[in-house]
């Protein structure tokens, strides 16, 4: 037989909620280690003097009981572990591991026994159940009745709240009343804090973050009292798990943590940390309120009756020896700007992130302690809103996840170098090394894969095949673009008219004549309108196309939509929307698999259609009778627009200016322009650019 035993998925009962956790057996000491709290519970071997073996709810469980008087039972045993570990107590512990069955007749008048911290109910010397005397609250007496009270366990799903006895009215030889004997019994066992006597010493008026406040701190020889303006809290030392002492990173501060568990409750608000700020500078002298006797016995030097140092100093010393509990420090972590600690933010507040030797430890709002041991796998995250800042993502084996955000990119390479050298699971390991140090944060994103850009990528390319055919009706308007199109065509007021002119009226000397007087004239100045941009074309949606493939995502959606309203009644759309987001970012990898194939099935379908569709001849024949509507529709309203102004030159017969009769001009060749796009001869275009000019000085000779 080996010189250790140990037992996964061992309970334990913690004020009627399971802890799960881990069992040893050593030849010096029996260990547990609860998963939930990482609290661990040594019993030496010597100090063993009883063992029992006993079906329960969980299979198999153990009963210890030790010579001072404490009860330790272990549930989660298989049957075949008996002989191994009765063989191992008797080798190792002299101990005889007895079988003892429980009660099951359904009985309730029996005996009370009373062994150590625990009430044991029994009939017919088999115990019925048990009661941990350090779970009872309060214990109320009244005529031939005891109430018991008990702690309440926000872990666990029903909570027994008390238990009454009926005590027979039978007096002792004594002549005491057995209710009132029965009472004491209980209390000299029970957790009820009671100040009584003088406390040890008081710290006045310290600073707390949480609970929120200023209190004064009294230490007395079982429990810590928090006395406020507001609320008192009564801490047993029992029920303190660590001390932290860190350092802010101003370097003028302190902060003490104490993590509790239980938590002290204000309300429905559980506090599962308490946490003191303290100032380097300040100094404090404190005499113990006891003799140096008394001291040394109880302490064994850790303290001494008159002390004097800094406040934080004297507070933890005190606190380290009532305790009886190491009190961590940061270790030899440093970050960018030389301080044990990482500036970041945790659920929108601003806080400060301490990598510890064994875990992470979060100030202030909320605090959050995560171990290495309870730690599945961590993130390193580009920031959402900038590149100067990166995030990082702790996920627990329980699947809980703690994002700390908006890091300064400068403390990338300290905090991965402790990541790493911790033997952490990083779950992008290999997209990181390659941005190890300060500068793998650059504004390109290029070295970066980003599968969201990617798929976003596939979605554009299937929307360009889609809508490939409007392609080639893309330049239908261009006609509407007159400084585009035949710039070398002159306009009156141009310097090269004179030129355009003299082509058309070779022989026609009058039109020379007005021409020349028209020349003496002074020459108006014109500004050169500024040509307008053409519009974007607006893509017209085939009805008859095929409607596009959906991505994994919206597949999946349309597949779980009623079952996520019927798992929540009366929620709206967004809310839908939310909660398939958190469900789809939850979903496994290999779930998301099966959509993504299920995708590109679609996909391929999708892209098979549109080939038949297009070989059909259907895209094109719908999308340029669209273009035509519009095309016609435009040149009615161009014609209309030049009918308005011959009917101003008829109005106006006795003057019209260079503008007028180029905006003429303009029209009748865009006119001209738009009602065709073919070739045609030389010739004809000289003819056509030459009529309008020669027509409208015809119209001002006749004036």
């Amino acid at each position: 037989m080996g010189d250790t035993l140990e037992f996964n998925d061992i309970h334990q009962e913690v004020k009627g909620s399971w802890n799960d956790g881990r069992l040893r057996f050593s030849k010096q000491s029996v260990v547990y280690k609860s998963h939930k709290t990482g609290k661990v519970d040594s019993i030496p071997a010597p100090e063993l003097s009883a063992a029992q073996w006993r079906r329960v709810c969980l299979g198999h469980g153990i009963k210890l009981a030790t010579s001072t008087g404490h009860i330790y039972k272990y549930d989660g045993f298989k049957e075949t572990d008996f002989e191994k570990i009765s063989a191992f107590f008797k080798a190792n512990y002299k101990v005889e591991l007895a079988e003892k069955d429980m009660c099951v007749k359904g009985w309730n008048w029996g005996t009370a026994k009373f062994a150590g911290s625990l009430l044991s109910f029994e009939v017919s010397d088999s115990p019925v159940f048990e009661i941990p005397l350090t779970s009872v609250s309060q214990c109320a007496t009244g005529k031939n009745e005891v109430t018991v009270e008990f702690h309440q366990n926000d872990d666990a799903e029903v909570s027994l709240m008390e238990v009454r006895f009926y005590v027979p009215p039978n007096t002792g030889d004594d002549g005491s009343d057995p209710v009132e004997a029965f009472a004491q019994n209980v209390l000299s066992k029970a957790d009820v804090i009671q100040a009584t006597g003088d406390a040890v010493c008081i710290f006045k008026e310290l600073q707390c973050l949480t609970p929120r406040g200023r209190y004064d701190i009294r230490i007395y020889p079982s429990f810590l009292h928090l006395h406020g303006k507001t609320f008192d809290y009564k801490i047993p030392y029992t029920t303190v798990l660590r001390l932290f002492l860190l350092p802010h990173k101003d370097q003028r501060q302190m902060f003490f943590v104490i993590s509790l568990d239980p938590p002290i409750k204000q309300g429905q608000t559980r506090y599962h940390f308490l946490i003191l700020l303290f100032s380097k500078d300040e100094d404090i002298s404190l005499a113990l309120n006891m003799s140096e006797d008394e001291v040394e016995k109880r302490f064994e030097g850790k303290l001494s009756k008159n002390m004097s140092g800094p406040l934080y100093e004297i507070v933890s010393r005190v606190m380290k020896a009532l305790v009886n509990r190491k009190i961590t420090v940061p270790g030899n972590f440093q970050g960018h700007s030389g301080s044990q600690c990482i500036t970041c933010a945790y659920k929108a507040s601003s806080g400060l992130l301490y990598p510890l030797e064994r875990g992470f430890i979060y100030v202030h709002k909320p605090p959050v302690h995560l171990r290495f041991e309870e730690i599945s796998c961590v993130n390193f995250a580009r920031g959402t809103t900038t590149t100067r800042s990166f995030d990082f993502e702790i996920e627990t084996k329980q699947n809980n996840q703690y994002t700390f955000s908006n890091i300064e990119r400068e403390e990338y390479g300290k905090l991965f170098d402790f990541v790493n050298a911790k033997k952490l699971n990083i779950k992008n390991r290999g997209f990181k090394e390659g941005m190890k140090g300060a500068d793998g944060y650059s504004d390109s994103d290029e070295d970066q894969h980003d599968a969201y850009l990617e798929r976003m990528k596939q979605e554009g390319k299937i929307r360009e095949e889609g809508d490939g055919s409007d392609e080639s009706e893309g330049d239908s308007d261009e006609s509407f673009n007159p400084g585009e199109e035949d710039d070398d065509v002159p306009e009156e007021y141009d310097s090269n008219a004179s030129a355009s002119d003299s082509e058309g009226d070779d022989g026609d000397s009058e039109d020379e004549g007005k021409k020349k007087k028209v020349e003496k004239k002074p020459k108006k100045v014109v500004k050169e309108k500024k040509e307008r941009k053409p519009r974007k074309e607006k893509k017209v949606k085939d009805a008859g196309a095929p409607k596009r493939p959906m991505s994994a995502y919206m597949l999946w959606l349309n597949g779980n939509r009623e079952r996520i309203k019927s798992e929540n009644p009366g929620i709206s759309v967004t809310e839908i929307s939310k909660k398939a987001g958190e469900m789809w970012k939850q979903l496994g990898k290999d779930r998301k698999e099966e959509w993504d194939r299920k995708a590109e099935e679609a996909k391929k379908q999708y892209e098979k259609a549109m080939k038949e569709y297009r070989e059909s001849g259907g895209g094109v024949t719908s999308v340029t009778k669209e273009k035509k509507k519009t095309g016609g529709k435009v040149e009615a309203k161009k014609k209309s627009g030049g009918e308005k102004e011959k009917k101003k030159e008829a109005g106006n017969e006795s003057f019209k200016s260079k503008e007028f009769i180029s905006s003429e001009e303009s029209s009748s060749e865009s006119d001209h322009d738009r009602g065709s796009k073919r070739k045609a001869s030389d010739d004809e275009e000289e003819e056509e650019a030459a009529s309008t000019p020669a027509s409208s000085e015809e119209e001002s000779g006749s004036d």
